[in-house]
């Protein structure tokens, strides 16, 4: 974990709006934990309507949301992946190089946005819609998720020692996949997931030695509940799936 300030000037202040069950949300914890950013932390209820005052911070009522002020700068940024990109690019670290900080570097940062975008267009929709699946449909979208990390992410991963591009530390890939690799790995309780995606995605060596390292990461888990996160998921999973029914 790296503790830095903003291209030589002081420390910022932070206010972070977030839900630590909110796996978007968790990418922004990763990456000032990652900093070593100090922040003022405002826990959204996503449970219920949002409250005039936080639409008129972030009007789409999402989370998380970020106040950054320091003296140069005074926004508020929404959109997880925004937040996690203009954190590590105001305070550069192993995270991110700077564009022009080495002849390889713009190509290093559009390797990470390749990787992120993969993961996001790629794996999640799928993953999303398996932990939604029953049954025989479960067990084939199960399949067509470990074919697609296969094909699409596992590549990416070569030289992976253990994080990505090469890197003995995590960047930003695991700072905007981490949260989502750990409920890959978590989720498979034979309820919302198989357990035998476990053993499928071990078989991958690429990916299962990138993986292992990312959620065993302290930033990437700094917020990560291995009880609390799977019952949200479950009691979100069952919501989605009775709706389901009330529209057959």
């Amino acid at each position: 974990m790296a503790t830095v300030t903003t291209n030589g000037h002081a420390a910022p202040k932070i206010t972070l709006y977030t839900n630590h069950l909110c796996p978007w949300a968790q990418r922004a914890h990763i990456a000032l934990h990652e900093l070593g950013l100090p922040f003022e932390e405002v826990i959204i209820d996503l449970g219920k309507p949002r409250e005039q005052w936080y639409l008129d911070i972030n009007p789409r009522g999402l989370v998380p949301a970020l106040k950054y002020s320091n003296g140069l700068i005074d926004a508020t940024l929404i959109e997880s992946g925004i937040i996690a990109q203009f954190l590590a690019d105001s305070h550069p670290s192993h995270l991110l190089p700077a564009s022009h900080s080495s002849p390889t570097s713009a190509l290093f940062r559009s390797r990470v946005t390749f990787f992120v975008d993969t993961w996001v267009s790629k794996v999640n929709p799928i993953w999303w819609g398996t932990l939604q699946a029953d049954g025989e449909e479960k067990a084939t979208k199960t399949e067509t998720l470990v074919k697609t990390i296969e094909k699409e992410i596992e590549p990416l991963l070569q030289d992976a020692a253990p994080f990505f591009g090469g890197n003995e530390k995590i960047t930003l890939v695991e700072v905007q996949t981490g949260s989502l690799v750990l409920r890959l790995y978590h989720l498979a309780d034979d309820e919302l997931l198989p357990q035998s995606l476990i053993p499928a995605l071990d078989s991958l060596p690429n990916f299962s030695k990138w993986a292992r390292a990312t959620i065993a990461d302290k930033s990437v888990t700094c917020i990560w509940d291995p009880v609390e996160h799977p019952k949200q998921m479950r009691a979100r999973v069952a919501e989605l799936k009775a709706e389901k029914e009330k529209k057959k």
